[in-house]
């Protein structure tokens, strides 16, 4: 199993065959400059709510690579009017699909579209796919509705916002993961502006403290999970 990060919140996960691009937002960010979109190919696009800096480049990837986009139906309505056709709308709960299992999950967040439209609620995913679990939290602040991730799951890796101000900041994403019992963590939405901006190494060695790893790949690398 593959990560590749693409700055803010967006990255690709590839296994089992297939290649998972998450809250497309690459070409408008300073910081992923050097990544070339036209190179990006995805069998699925999921989407966690409906704010530009995680949908910016949903409607042109979904149309490059035809990837099915998941997400929730007030999002996928907006992509359809966008000329989006390869789709599967969600709710929070579970379905199977032919790499494995997704739940959409709780976040606690806000959502609406780059046009002002209603973008439906927030969510989170757990991929259940190649023998992993991976949950990807979405943008949230830190609730006590992640701890039933911890009955219904042996998480391998928890995919976590920690820029705070928007969603949750380092030292609340430590407790969550005591919350879901995860000690693999992924960090995402943070330095892409200003007000996210955080210290990178005084953030891994707080998750060190805690016999817990914080990872956290430069803009297109890949690293192995």
């Amino acid at each position: 199993m593959k990560y590749t990060y693409y700055g803010q919140s967006c990255f690709l996960i590839e296994a089992a065959g297939k290649k998972f691009l998450f809250d497309p937002f690459i070409s408008p960010n300073g910081l992923a400059k050097h990544i070339d979109t036209s190179k990006i190919e995805a069998d699925y696009i999921l989407v966690s709510h409906g704010h530009g800096d995680h949908v910016a480049d949903l409607v042109s990837l979904a149309k490059q690579t035809n990837a099915k986009v998941i997400a929730m139906p007030e999002v996928i309505a907006w992509a359809k009017a966008q000329g989006v056709t390869n789709t599967h709308d969600m709710n929070y709960g579970a379905q199977k699909f032919d790499f494995g299992k997704l739940r959409m999950v709780w976040a606690a967040h806000s959502s609406s579209m780059p046009d002002g439209s209603y973008g439906g609620n927030p969510a989170g995913f757990v991929l259940e796919t190649g023998g992993k679990a991976i949950y990807f939290a979405g943008d949230t602040s830190l609730t006590v509705e992640m701890k039933l991730l911890a009955e219904l799951y042996n998480l391998d890796y928890a995919i976590l916002p920690i820029g705070g101000n928007y969603t949750m900041d380092v030292d609340d994403a430590l407790i969550s993961t005591r919350y879901f019992d995860c000690d693999k963590v992924i960090g995402v939405h943070y330095n892409t502006f200003p007000v996210i901006a955080i210290d990178t190494e005084a953030a891994i060695a707080k998750f060190n403290r805690e016999n817990k790893v914080l990872l956290l790949p430069a803009i297109g690398e890949t690293i192995d999970l």
